[in-house]
């Protein structure tokens, strides 16, 4: 981390004569590991703000910063009570649904943005792009993206918290952002708002990786290289248990 540190120093002051106001971000972890026992990571984000010749404005600017994982395309059921029967009724696809979302900021969006500005840089899951593929319906579509964002809110893939990014001295800022136990692996990106007068004015972004290691590793590697014999070894492996089960329940 002290590395990282001097690394923004660095950098900083490679930007001070720059023409508009420039941001140097960081994260605590550029990729994170995913084994049995991982229950979660809490990712810090921090960085500077450099302003032209080292002034800063007399109106302090805002930070807002999204961590966003990769999209996916999700096929939304509507459950309707038929007869006593639970069966699908509606559906709605979404083509461009991010696996995961955490955003953080200064201030609460609404007294840093406005509508339209929030909505450019999806700033706040309400603003997501999610791309619906199946229906025309406005109110339909809005009933199933509250859906969406309930399911994914409750599962913590989804979190807003505004208000918690501190910024220092109006240079420094830092925010932190759990990372569920249900990400999914693969590539994440980790961007950096610099909002002055509702305009945004400069904005960065860091990669993170999520992935596997271990066992997990393994059989997921096992899974999409040799899928036949993980196949008979997966079904070798639960008729074994299974006999084991019984035996052990006749003795007893």
């Amino acid at each position: 981390m002290l590395r990282r540190a001097s690394a923004l120093i660095a950098a900083a002051l490679l930007l001070m004569g720059a023409d508009e106001p420039q941001l140097v971000p960081d994260v605590s972890q550029r990729e994170v590991q995913i084994q049995y026992s991982f229950t979660g990571a809490d990712l810090l984000l921090f960085g500077a703000i450099v302003y032209p010749g080292g002034v800063r404005p007399d109106k302090p600017a805002d930070i807002v910063v999204v961590l966003k994982g990769p999209e996916q395309s999700i096929q939304m059921r509507e459950k309707q009570k038929v007869a006593g029967i639970w069966v699908n009724a509606d559906s709605a696809r979404f083509e461009s649904a991010p696996s995961f979302y955490a955003m953080a900021s200064s201030r609460p969006i609404a007294q840093i943005v406005d509508e339209r500005t929030a909505a450019i840089y999806e700033l706040g899951v309400d603003k997501l792009q999610l791309s619906p593929s199946s229906l025309n319906d406005s109110a339909e579509l809005d009933r199933f993206q509250a859906g969406l964002v309930d399911l994914r809110d409750r599962a913590g893939l989804f979190v807003e918290r505004q208000g918690t990014v501190e910024i220092t001295d109006g240079v420094l800022y830092r925010a932190r952002l759990p990372l569920s136990a249900r990400v999914i692996v693969g590539d994440y990106t980790a961007e950096t708002f610099l909002v002055q007068d509702g305009r945004v004015v400069a904005a960065a972004v860091r990669d993170i990786t999520v992935r596997k290691s271990g066992f997990e590793q393994f059989m997921a590697v096992a899974a999409e290289q040799w899928p036949f014999f993980y196949g008979l070894t997966a079904i070798a492996l639960a008729v074994s248990m299974g006999w084991a089960a019984g035996a052990i329940a006749r003795r007893l």
